[in-house]
C-alpha cells in the first residue's frame, strides 16, 4: 500500500478534541474516541511538505489571496464536478459553521427563522439559536435504512423563513441527495423568498458509482438562492487549518455577504490556510482516491461484523464521508440508556444520534476515519457491552 492507513498514530497531547479534550465532553477519561469529524490518518505528505516548505521563510507576514489560490480551487471544482463558478464566486472562510453564522447575520435579524431537516449536524441549530434566530425543524423521514425529505413537511414549514441549511452530503445519515431532490428544494425555497445555504464540506468523500453534484449546479433557481460552502478538511485530514471558501454564484447574493465580510474583516485566512488548500488540491487526486477505499472497507467490515457479533444494531450505510450511524433502536434503550451503554460499558466515545436533533433519537454516530485495528477494538468492545462473554 502506497498510503499505510493502517498506522496507529498517537494523537494524545496535541491538543486535539478528539483525544485530548473529550474527558470534558463525555465525563469519562477511558474510552476510545470516534466522535468528532476528523480522521485519525496523517495529513498527506504533499500537504505537510508544502507547510514544511513555506517554513523555510521565516517571515510569517500577513497573508492575502493569491493567484494559485483561485486556480487551485477553479481547476478542483472543474475536474471534480465540471462546475465553472468563476473566480469572482469565490472567498475565503474561516471555517464553515463560522461561515454559517456570517449568513444568518448578513441576511437575517433576531427572532427571524431559519429551518433545517433533523437528524442533522447540530451546529446548524446551535449557531441559528445562539444567534437569536428561530430553529425551524422539517424532519427526514427513514425508509429502509436511508433518509429521505417529508416533502408536505417541508412545504408548509418553509413558509416565513429566511433561510435553509442543507446538509450535502447530509450528516450524520450519509444521504447523497439526487439532483431531482436538489431541483426540488431550490423551486419550493425560491417560491417562498428563502436564500439556501449549502454545506457541502464532505462532498470529496462521496462514494462510488454516486457522484457529489453541487446544489447550486442542479437547476437555475438554485445558482439564484443559493450560498455554498465548501473546503479540503474533511477530505484531506486537515480541519485545524481553517481552509474553506464560499461559492456564491448570483451577483446580486454575493455582493451583499462579500461587501458583509471585508467590513466586518472577515475575508482573510491565514498563510497555512491557503497553503494548505493549493497543496491538497494540486496533488491531492491519488491520495484521496486510496483514502476513500480504505473508508469503504472500514464501512464495509462494520456492517459485516454488527451482522456477525451484533444483529441488534444495524448501519445506516452511507452514501459519502467516514461517518456511519448506528441504528441501536433494536435495543429498546432510552437517550440516556444507550449512552451509557456506549461511555460505561462499552467505553466508546460516540455521537448520540439525539444531539442531531429529531428522528436521532436511538442511533449512535461512529467515526470510522481510523486504521481498522481501531475500529475492531471498538467493535469488540461494544460486543462485549451488548453480549458480555459468560
Amino acid at each position: 500500500m502506497k498510503f499505510n492507513f493502517d498506522e496507529v498514530i498517537d494523537r494524545k497531547g496535541t491538543k486535539c478534541l478528539k483525544w485530548d479534550l473529550y474527558p470534558k465532553i463525555f465525563k469519562h477519561d477511558d474510552l476510545l474516541p470516534l466522535w468528532i469529524a476528523d480522521m485519525d490518518f496523517r495529513a498527506p505528505d504533499f500537504v505537510i511538505e508544502a507547510l514544511r516548505k513555506r517554513l523555510e521563510h521565516e517571515v510569517l507576514g500577513y497573508t492575502g489571496y493569491c493567484d494559485c489560490w483561485y486556480k487551485a480551487i477553479e481547476g478542483w471544482l472543474l475536474q471534480r464536478f465540471g462546475w465553472e463558478p468563476g473566480r469572482e464566486a469565490l472567498t475565503f472562510i474561516p471555517g464553515i459553521v463560522r461561515g454559517i453564522a456570517y449568513v444568518i447575520h448578513c441576511f437575517t435579524k433576531e427572532g427571524d427563522r431559519i429551518m433545517m431537516t433533523p437528524p442533522v449536524y447540530n451546529p446548524f441549530f446551535n449557531v441559528t439559536a445562539n444567534t437569536g434566530r428561530e430553529v425551524v425543524f422539517s424532519p427526514l423521514e427513514e425508509r429502509e435504512g436511508r433518509f429521505y425529505i417529508n416533502w408536505d413537511d417541508f412545504e408548509q414549514k418553509i413558509q416565513g423563513c429566511k433561510l435553509f441549511i442543507l446538509c450535502h452530503p447530509h450528516n450524520p445519515g450519509g444521504r447523497v441527495w439526487s439532483k431531482e431532490e436538489l431541483c426540488r428544494i431550490a423551486d419550493i425555497c425560491e417560491k417562498a423568498g428563502v436564500v439556501v445555504i449549502s454545506d457541502e464540506i464532505h462532498a470529496d468523500l462521496t462514494h462510488a458509482p454516486l457522484q457529489h453534484i453541487p446544489f447550486a449546479t442542479t437547476c437555475e433557481a438554485a445558482a439564484r438562492i443559493s450560498i455554498t460552502f465548501m473546503a479540503p478538511s474533511k477530505a484531506f485530514n486537515i480541519a485545524g487549518l481553517a481552509s474553506s471558501y464560499a461559492v456564491v454564484v448570483n451577483e446580486a447574493l454575493r455582493q451583499k455577504f462579500f461587501e458583509f465580510l471585508m467590513a466586518s474583516g472577515f475575508a482573510e485566512g491565514n498563510l497555512f490556510s491557503y497553503e494548505g488548500l493549493i497543496a491538497a488540491y494540486t496533488h491531492g487526486e491519488e491520495w484521496l482516491n486510496a483514502v476513500k477505499h480504505y473508508i469503504v472497507e472500514n464501512i464495509d467490515f462494520v456492517d459485516e461484523f454488527l451482522r456477525r457479533e451484533i444483529p441488534e444494531i444495524k448501519i445506516m450505510r452511507p452514501e459519502a464521508s467516514f461517518l456511519v450511524f448506528l441504528d441501536c433502536r433494536s435495543l429498546g434503550l432510552t437517550t440516556e440508556e444507550l449512552a451509557k451503554l456506549f461511555t460505561d460499558k462499552a467505553h466508546l466515545a460516540l455521537n448520540t444520534g439525539a444531539s442531531f436533533g429529531p428522528g436521532g433519537e436511538g442511533y449512535m454516530r461512529l467515526n470510522v476515519g481510523a486504521p481498522r485495528s481501531i475500529i475492531e477494538k471498538a467493535l469488540v468492545q461494544l460486543r462485549e457491552a451488548i453480549h458480555p462473554q459468560a
